[in-house]
């Protein structure tokens, strides 16, 4: 279970992006906090937070100033930036400051739901250990998925399709939207929809497995070209 503290100056904001990562399988909320010296004070506290939820616009200090502070008293804890700040100043800053995700207010659900799985699949890529390949590196710095998947829709992340790809391209055959997502972490709905988004933009290939009763099984497998 990944535990999650929330960070926003509006509490009502809070809430909502508190009940959305509740929503959200293998993440739980640890806590809120809605100023930076706030959040600092819980982040030390035990037990301590995986991973943070940081606004940037707080009462105190701003985010980035957070994430130097955390940096500074040597807290190993991963942020994702959730703010409406937009100019590219702050946002190449938190590139800088090892800022993993950056999400933009206001987002939906869907959109924080596949910020959070591609943290959680890429988490657990780390956590395996050992070595690895050139692909498996592009992957979890997100540049793999950047360049195969261009111009994906609204709601779509590049990471989370990069994963997807990612289990299609180590397959030995076919796999059904439940394969990839025990495969890669993410729920089955979500894994779904991005096989049906690769599949339309030719970077898998949809066949139909029928069964003894009921529907047929849809199955994805990568293209001939991979």
């Amino acid at each position: 279970m990944i535990n999650v503290l929330v960070v926003d100056d509006d509490t009502r904001v809070a809430r909502v992006n508190a009940a959305y990562v509740e929503r959200v399988p293998g993440f739980r909320v640890a806590g809120q906090a809605h100023s930076a010296t706030e959040a600092l004070h819980r982040m030390e506290s035990l037990p301590r937070p995986d991973l943070v939820l940081l606004d940037h616009h707080l009462p105190d200090e701003t985010g980035l100033a957070v994430v130097q502070e955390m940096r500074r008293r040597g807290l190993q804890i991963d942020v994702i930036m959730v703010t409406a700040a937009r100019d590219l100043a702050t946002v190449r800053e938190a590139l800088r400051q090892g800022v993993l995700q950056y999400l933009v207010k206001p987002f939906s659900f869907a959109g924080l739901r596949d910020k959070l799985e591609s943290y959680a699949a890429v988490r657990r890529t780390l956590d395996r250990g050992g070595t690895a390949e050139q692909a498996d590196v592009d992957l979890i710095f997100g540049t793999l998925a950047s360049a195969t998947t261009p111009d994906l829709p609204t709601g779509h992340s590049p990471r989370t399709a990069g994963l997807v790809r990612r289990a299609l391209l180590d397959a030995e055959g076919s796999l059904s939207a439940q394969e990839v997502a025990e495969e890669t972490g993410l729920s089955r709905q979500t894994a779904q929809r991005y096989l049906k988004l690769l599949e339309r933009t030719g970077q898998a290939r949809l066949t139909l497995r029928y069964g003894d009763a009921g529907r047929p099984e849809h199955r994805y497998a990568r293209t001939a070209r991979d």
